[in-house]
């Protein structure tokens, strides 16, 4: 009996969490003219602003640096736009939450499914670039689903302690910002990392991005899946991030509707 209840709880959820990802899917390209190929677009402008600046003016010179730039740009709004929009996700279903008993962690998960889905959408940027510059694809990519395993833990981790705290402090909102923007450029993603002074690279070895960037650099720029060490300390970050904002979660969640 129980089992079915755990079952019935199971599917009501994911059928929630699957109906949410849709209206948020279709809340983002509502009377938008060009729709879901902004999410094609956006990485491909950025791209091209980088380039330009960087390889033009900063003269960096690394290989297929557009490609480089994408990749990088990618992988790194997944985890950005995931935690943000996951930190804002109780505050904006407080109707919902005082009006039915519901999960609330399916909220800030399905925030980062969303993402996810606008991740995948935005790989046909990198396609588009990997055809111009001449990358052919290679059977590293077949690692891709590991490395977004990675990811996703990790940013529903970061994004479930934020929803709890942003609901206590909304402060958190607005340092989160400024967070986020201190480790955009305190990651190597349009910049080499050897430009760093040798003071700086054993520092980059504690920021997860940089180990998740350099992932996807590698399966799709030169053609190698990183070793178990590297695939051990990228699953065991995204795994202990997940468990810690899941342990901060649970213990707040009760309060929510006291603050929401």
């Amino acid at each position: 009996m129980q089992k079915e209840l755990s079952r019935s709880n199971m599917k009501r959820n994911w059928f929630t969490i699957s109906s949410l990802v849709s209206r948020d899917f279709k809340l983002k390209y509502r009377r938008s003219v060009l729709g879901v190929l902004w999410s094609v677009l956006n990485p491909l402008l950025m791209m091209l602003v980088m380039t330009f600046v960087f390889s033009s003016i900063f003269r960096f010179s690394v290989e297929n640096y557009p490609l480089y730039v994408v990749l990088g740009n990618v992988l790194f709004a997944l985890m950005s736009d995931s935690t943000t929009t996951a930190m804002y996700s109780i505050i904006d279903s407080s109707s919902l939450i005082k009006k039915i008993r519901i999960e609330k962690l399916i909220f800030p998960i399905e925030k980062v499914l969303f993402q996810l889905v606008n991740f995948c959408i935005s790989l046909i940027a990198v396609a588009i670039v990997m055809v111009v510059m001449h990358v052919a694809p290679k059977l590293s990519l077949l690692a891709l689903p590991l490395l977004l395993l990675y990811v996703v833990l990790f940013s529903a981790g970061v994004g479930m302690a934020l929803s709890a705290m942003a609901v206590f402090f909304r402060d958190v909102c607005h340092l989160w910002s400024v967070a986020i923007t201190a480790w955009t450029y305190a990651t190597p993603l349009f910049y080499p990392v050897e430009i760093l002074p040798e003071w700086a690279a054993p520092i980059m070895q504690f920021n997860p991005m940089y180990h998740y960037v350099t992932y996807f650099r590698d399966i799709v720029l030169q053609g190698v899946v990183p070793g178990l060490s590297e695939n051990l300390l990228c699953f065991g970050g995204a795994l202990a991030t997940f468990a810690i904002g899941l342990f901060i979660f649970r213990k707040t969640e009760k309060k929510f509707i006291l603050y929401v």
